[in-house]
Parts: structure tokens; C-alpha cells; sequence
């Protein structure tokens, strides 16, 4: 399964980084450069939102921009660009690359470069690092193709974990459980919280049918806080509930959702579990704005 629930169609990609000039610099994503002193590419110590971008608009961005706004202040970083900021860069992106379908707008945003080696921040009458805003426009194709998935043994999320509750960059411990998965002839591993119940997929948040009701693992499963996930139980279409493997395996329909894909859950291990009609209908339902 590709890692955020669909494909790459033929197309071209295009980024743009902030700085030297206030303009920044658009150019292709494989020929722009970060400093090598950048904390987010030496340390994962950045945040970033994947938008869906349908007809050249995005959606929920307000609900993407609200999450990372959120992620930064939590994690101590200053305030990521707004919309003010984002869309007038997206226009330019579409009118750059020639989108005319889907596409996947991903923002970024590190702390920026660090004084020196090490884990530690500067004090506060040292001089401070800029932060770092690039972006990135790519063709996209959403998919809702039935997926397989196995339990990883190997990787968890941490509940207690600040980090846990934020879209950083840090995604070793969700690309292992990918490499599991991969590994035993599956598509995509399902991670289990610190407390041993069900928490997500390795990009999705997790939702279980039981009894007509759409229940997913709550935020003190340590699962990320999706913004589909939050749609979801703010329309009264989800809801929590703490989730053990047998309640996936026992339950009538499982799906992995995150902004740019719903895939229902065909087999978990040796298991096979029912595939819904509908899924792909539920996933557009969440993507409209309220």
C-alpha cells in the first residue's frame, strides 16, 4: 500500500522554499536543497500537513492549518504560515506544474538551522534560529482499493508521548512497521499503543464498524489526531472507543482514512474481514467544509 492511501500519477511535481530572496525559489523537489544544519532534516525537528488539492483548491485547509498551528505551539516552535500565506502559494503551484486533477500539497516547517551539533536549543539571550517554511505540489490519485495488514510486533506509540500527538517528520518507527508488513506479505501494518490496544495504521487513522457504528481508538491511544479522524466525530459519524485487536477482528468493516485516501481492511494476518460498499462514499462526506 503506498504510504498515504493512493498513487503518483504521470505529472509534475514542484516545490518552493523560503529564502534567499522574499520571493523564495520554485523549482523541481529533487534539484531544491536545505542546509545541512537544518534541525528538521539533522533532527525530524519539524511539523507538516498533506493537503488534498482537488480542481486547484484545497481541502479542510483550514483544519490542516489549524493542526499545524496547534503541533508548533505545543512543541514550542513559533506559529507556521496561514492561509494568507498558503493559498497565494498554492495558485502559484498549480499554475506552475499544470495540475488540472488531484494533487498532494504537502507543508513544511523546521525549527530551522541550529547554532551547532547537539540536541539543545538556543537560551533565550542567544541567537535564535529562523524557522523554515518549503512546500511541496505533486499529482495525486486517491484509491479506495481493499488493503491487507498484519499487527506489527516490532513498533508501537508511545500514549504518552507529546511528539506522538504531532505531524513531526520523525516516521522511522511507522516506516519499520511498513518493512514488517512488507515483509510478511502485507500492505500495511497496524501499530498498537504503549498500553497494548489498537491505535492506527502506519499514515491512517484507524475505524472499526461494530453493531452499525463507526468507533475509532481515542487520542489516549496514541494515535495521531487526524483531521479526516476529526471530521468524523465532529459531524457524529465516529466515535471513540478503546479498541483491542479482537475487536477489528470480530468487527463488520475496518478502514485506514487519512486526507488523501480511505482503504478498507480486506485481511488482518490469516483473517479476512468484510469489505463495506460505501467506504470511498464516507471518506467524501468528511472532506466537506462545514
Amino acid at each position: 500500500m503506498s504510504g498515504e492511501g493512493g498513487s503518483h500519477p504521470a505529472g509534475t511535481a514542484i516545490a518552493w522554499i523560503d529564502g534567499p530572496t522574499p520571493q523564495g525559489t520554485w523549482g523541481d523537489p529533487e534539484r531544491l536543497c536545505l542546509p545541512l544544519n537544518d534541525r528538521g532534516l539533522l533532527l525530524a525537528d519539524g511539523l507538516f500537513e498533506t493537503v488534498l488539492i482537488e480542481a486547484g483548491q484545497p481541502r479542510l485547509l483550514a483544519e490542516h492549518l489549524e493542526r499545524w498551528r496547534d503541533s508548533a505551539a505545543r512543541l514550542g516552535m513559533a506559529p507556521p504560515p496561514g492561509a494568507d500565506r498558503v493559498r497565494p502559494l498554492l495558485a502559484e503551484a498549480v499554475a506552475r506544474s499544470g495540475l488540472s486533477g488531484t494533487g498532494a500539497l504537502r507543508l513544511n516547517w523546521s525549527r530551522g538551522s541550529g547554532s551547532g551539533r547537539g540536541l539543545a536549543l538556543p537560551g533565550p539571550a542567544e541567537p535564535q534560529g529562523r524557522p523554515r517554511f518549503w512546500l511541496q505540489l505533486s499529482p495525486w490519485t486517491p484509491n479506495s482499493n481493499p488493503v491487507t495488514v498484519i499487527v506489527s510486533a516490532l513498533e508501537r506509540r508511545n500514549a504518552a508521548s507529546l511528539v506522538n500527538r504531532c505531524k513531526t517528520f520523525a516516521y522511522a518507527g511507522a516506516i519499520q512497521a511498513l518493512r514488517e508488513a512488507r515483509a510478511a506479505g502485507a500492505e500495511d501494518a497496524l501499530l498498537l499503543g504503549s498500553g497494548g490496544d489498537l491505535c492506527c495504521g502506519s499514515s491512517a487513522n484507524l475505524l472499526l464498524r461494530r453493531r452499525g457504528d463507526w468507533i475509532t481508538p481515542p487520542v489516549e491511544s496514541g494515535c495521531l489526531p487526524g483531521v479526516m479522524r476529526g471530521r468524523g466525530l465532529a459531524l457524529g459519524l465516529v466515535r471513540e472507543e478503546r479498541l483491542a485487536v479482537a475487536d477489528l477482528l470480530e468487527s463488520e468493516a475496518a478502514l485506514l482514512i487519512n486526507s488523501l485516501g480511505c482503504r478498507p481492511i480486506r485481511r488482518c494476518g490469516t483473517t479476512d474481514l468484510p469489505v463495506p460498499a460505501g467506504a470511498l462514499d464516507l471518506w467524501k462526506r468528511l472532506l466537506v467544509s462545514s
